[in-house]
């Protein structure tokens, strides 16, 4: 082969090479995001009609009472809290251990805000609410958990609203993916493009369209 052959040769080796791994990161990235795309996409559309999707909330409300040497030990502890915590501090074990047994709910890690006559814990979830109440002076304890549905589930996960510390990872995981995704893309698009005439047009339009409607019609 002449010398002139393999100096014509060598950028087509370049060229086959990074599109070769460019396509493999692409697919490895697509294949990652596939299932988060899907959530996303279906969650972006019921969001966007979020005041068309008619929701009925299920509301469970139960009541118990906390025995008294458990009522005596709670009592105790409050001037202690309210000193110390502000008011605010988780439930103690053998109240958590209660509450667990009679409702099957965890509370371990959420902090409860201790006032004079009652303790009160927020427990928001994704899809729903919930709250606990108990009464120091009378130790009546009350739970009830408000259900709004799958696609209000669904929606809260889009947001990441009260979904926790794993779910929050995943939510920026699945963004870097995306990104990845994303860049490839506009890399492989960009080696096509000397053949393909409408490559560089389609991509203005992706960026034009939404820009305009934001400037035209959003204010």
């Amino acid at each position: 082969m002449s010398a002139s052959a393999t100096t014509a040769a060598a950028p087509s080796r370049r060229r086959s090479y990074w599109l070769k791994t460019l396509h493999e990161w692409h697919w490895v990235s697509s294949a990652l995001c596939l299932i988060g795309m899907l959530l996303f996409s279906i969650t972006g559309i019921t969001l966007n009609h979020a005041s068309q999707i008619e929701a009925r909330p299920a509301v469970t409300h139960q009541a118990a009472t906390v025995d008294a040497a458990l009522r005596a030990q709670l009592a105790r502890l409050q001037p202690a809290i309210a000193k110390t915590a502000k008011g605010k501090a988780e439930l103690p074990a053998e109240l958590q251990r209660w509450v667990k047994a009679q409702w099957g709910v965890d509370t371990a890690g959420k902090e409860a805000e201790w006032s004079q006559d009652e303790i009160y814990l927020s427990l928001p979830r994704p899809g729903g609410d919930a709250w606990l109440r108990v009464g120091l002076q009378d130790g009546e304890a009350e739970y009830e958990l408000t259900d709004r549905g799958w696609i209000s589930y669904l929606n809260d996960l889009h947001k990441g609203r009260n979904t926790g510390a794993a779910w929050s990872w995943f939510i920026d995981i699945f963004a870097a993916a995306a990104l990845l995704f994303s860049i490839t893309g506009l890399l492989i698009l960009k080696m096509h493009a000397g053949n393909r005439p409408f490559t560089w047009p389609m991509v203005a339009m992706g960026l034009l369209a939404p820009f305009l409607l934001a400037l035209l019609f959003i204010h």
